[in-house]
């Protein structure tokens, strides 16, 4: 008994095997798209790195590249370990926190390229370290509120995503804002299937498929239109 009691959270969630908390359906299934982007994203964001052209460039394409494929690593550790160790309840509990608070960097990595590479009016430009604000916000609170408050968290992660591109829209230069819009609408549609893992069929698999279907939308823009050698960009001045 004072085994099965260690096994719990501070909130009360028991993670021996048979307990009642709900996971993602569909392993391994479910982390097949995290798995197959993670090579690409390494791959792209080192593509990124060499055709940076000064420092500004170079640390945007590492955080962008560190989110990127930070958030597909950390993914399939987590649903592998799910999948596979079973038994290891406390070990899956500090995964999924894991998993949960890297969301909030991979959105910030997301708009870093924009925020630093494109030129900002002076109100826009304190959104730079905003935003990593905001992620720190959220990693403490998916520390303390893991799982207990789910609509708090989704509703959480929505607002990251949409309030930076308020200034994305007010920048003079405006290329690349529609695939931003395809991205985070490709986004934006997955979570209905994030929401309804155990109701609709393979919903944590599709949920992941937007995910990575969004991700690529994004990075395919930073590529044109921030970091393609015959692409000519308004910088922003330091």
């Amino acid at each position: 008994m004072k085994t099965r009691d260690c096994l719990k959270t501070k909130h009360g969630k028991d993670l021996t095997f048979g307990s009642e908390e709900k996971k993602p359906t569909t392993f391994p299934l479910g982390s097949l798209p995290c798995q197959f982007w993670i090579i690409p994203s390494i791959l792209g964001s080192s593509i990124l790195y060499i055709l940076s052209d000064d420092h500004w460039e170079t640390i945007s394409a590492w955080i962008y590249g560190f989110g990127l494929s930070g958030l597909f690593i950390v993914s399939t550790i987590f649903h592998t370990i799910s999948w596979k160790k079973r038994h290891l309840r406390t070990v899956e509990h500090c995964l999924h926190m894991f998993d949960r608070m890297v969301i909030y960097f991979f959105i910030a990595a997301s708009y870093a390229p924009w925020l630093n590479l494109r030129e900002l009016g002076p109100w826009a430009s304190h959104m730079r370290w905003v935003i990593w604000i905001m992620a720190s916000v959220g990693t403490i609170y998916v520390f303390f509120f893991h799982e207990r408050y789910k609509l708090v968290e989704l509703v959480c992660y929505v607002i990251m995503g949409f309030f930076p591109a308020v200034v994305i829209i007010s920048m003079p230069n405006r290329d690349g804002l529609l695939e931003l819009v395809a991205g985070g609408f490709f986004y934006c549609l997955g979570t209905v299937f994030f929401k309804s893992d155990g109701r609709i069929p393979f919903a944590h698999a599709i949920w992941h498929l937007f995910v990575a279907t969004g991700a690529g939308i994004h990075y395919y823009a930073i590529w044109r239109y921030l970091y393609r050698p015959d692409t000519v960009e308004a910088k922003t001045s330091r």
